[in-house]
C-alpha cells in the first residue's frame, strides 16, 4: 500500500514539475516575439518557412511559394492529388491540358483546406513531347522553367468576401492562410493568367472548352485570361477516398481550433507562427507541410537547429 502511494506521489511530483517547466517556457517564449519589433519578426519568419519553400507575405499574413522552392524538382503527376487526402489535404482541383510548341501542357487549379490552412494553387506544368489523353493521369509533368513562367494572379474569397490575393510571374502560384478552417465548396478562386503569344491562349482556351467551360465562362483581353473556378471538376470518388476526405477535415478542424487555441496569446499571423515554433517546433514543421507530395527536406534539421 505505501509503495502505490510512493508511486503515486512520484507521479504527481512529476506531472507538477512538467506543468511548472511549460508554464515558465510559455511565459518567457511570449516576452521575447514580444520584445520583437515586426521587421525582426517578418525575417525570422522568412528564414524559418525558406526551406520549406514557402516566402512570408507580411503586410498580408499569408504564406505562398517560392520561385526556387524544392517542390519545383517533383514535378506533377495525378497521384499526388489522389494520395493528398490522407495527408489532410482535402481541395478541389480543376485540370486544364493543352498541347502546345510540342508539349502537352497542364494547368492546375486547386482550393481547400491543406492542414489548418485555407489555401489555393496554380500550377503550371508540361510534358517533353504530345501524350494521348489516355496517359494524363499516369505521365509525370515537369514544373515549367524560369523562360515558360506565365504572369497570374489568384483571387480566394468564400461567401462572406475576399480571403487573399496574390499575383506574380511563377510556375506555382499559391497563398495559404493559416488558421483558418474551410471546405472546399464554399470557396471560389478568381483566376488570371497572361500568356507569351496567341497560340498559346487558344490552346489553352481550348482545354477550357474540353474541361467543360463556354465562351461566357471567361473572359478575354489582349493576351490575359481570366475566370472563376468554383464547381470540382466531374469527378467520382471511391468510398476510401471520400472516407478520408472527411476524415481529414474532421481532423484539420479539429486542429485549426487547438492552433488558434494554443497560440491565443497573440492575433497576428507571424506572432502565432513563431510562437508554435519556439514553444511545440514539431507542431510548426507540420504546419508548414502544405504540398501534395510530402517529402522531406534536408535543410528542416539544419534551420530548427539554428534557432533555438
Amino acid at each position: 500500500m505505501y509503495v502505490m502511494y510512493y508511486f503515486l506521489f512520484i507521479l504527481l511530483l512529476a506531472a507538477l514539475i512538467f506543468c511548472l517547466f511549460f508554464h515558465f517556457k510559455k511565459k518567457k517564449i511570449i516576452a521575447k516575439i514580444k520584445c520583437m519589433d515586426k521587421c525582426r519578426k517578418c525575417s525570422l519568419l522568412e528564414e524559418l518557412v525558406t526551406p520549406f519553400g514557402y516566402c512570408y507575405h507580411c503586410s498580408y499574413g499569408f504564406f505562398s511559394s517560392a520561385i526556387d522552392a524544392w517542390q519545383r524538382k517533383t514535378g506533377y503527376t495525378y497521384l499526388y492529388d489522389y494520395m493528398a487526402p490522407r495527408f489532410q489535404m482535402v481541395f478541389d482541383s480543376l485540370h486544364i491540358y493543352f498541347d502546345y510548341d510540342g508539349k502537352t501542357w497542364l494547368i492546375e487549379f486547386w482550393k481547400g483546406q491543406y492542414g489548418i490552412n485555407t489555401g489555393a494553387e496554380i500550377g503550371i506544368y508540361h510534358t517533353d513531347h504530345i501524350i494521348s489523353a489516355k496517359d494524363y493521369k499516369t505521365t509525370l509533368f515537369a514544373a515549367a522553367s524560369d523562360d515558360e513562367m506565365l504572369p497570374c494572379s489568384l483571387l480566394l474569397y468564400n461567401q462572406e468576401g475576399d480571403y487573399v490575393r496574390v499575383s506574380k510571374r511563377h510556375w506555382w502560384l499559391t497563398a495559404f492562410l493559416t488558421g483558418f478552417f474551410s471546405t472546399p465548396s464554399e470557396l471560389c478562386l478568381d483566376s488570371r493568367l497572361t500568356f507569351p503569344d496567341s497560340e498559346m491562349l487558344s490552346a489553352f482556351i481550348g482545354g477550357l472548352y474540353q474541361a467543360g467551360y463556354t465562351a461566357k465562362d471567361f473572359e478575354v483581353f489582349g493576351l490575359s485570361l481570366s475566370f472563376t473556378f468554383c464547381e470540382p471538376e466531374n469527378e467520382e470518388r471511391n468510398l476510401l477516398t471520400l472516407f478520408w476526405c472527411r476524415f481529414s477535415q474532421w481532423k484539420n478542424k479539429l486542429f485549426c481550433r487547438l492552433y488558434l487555441w494554443i497560440t491565443r496569446p497573440f492575433t497576428l499571423t507571424e506572432d502565432r507562427i513563431l510562437y508554435l515554433y519556439y514553444y511545440l517546433p514539431f507542431a510548426f514543421r507540420k504546419t508548414m507541410r502544405l504540398h501534395r507530395f510530402n517529402k522531406r527536406c534536408h535543410r528542416q534539421k539544419r534551420c530548427m537547429r539554428k534557432h533555438v
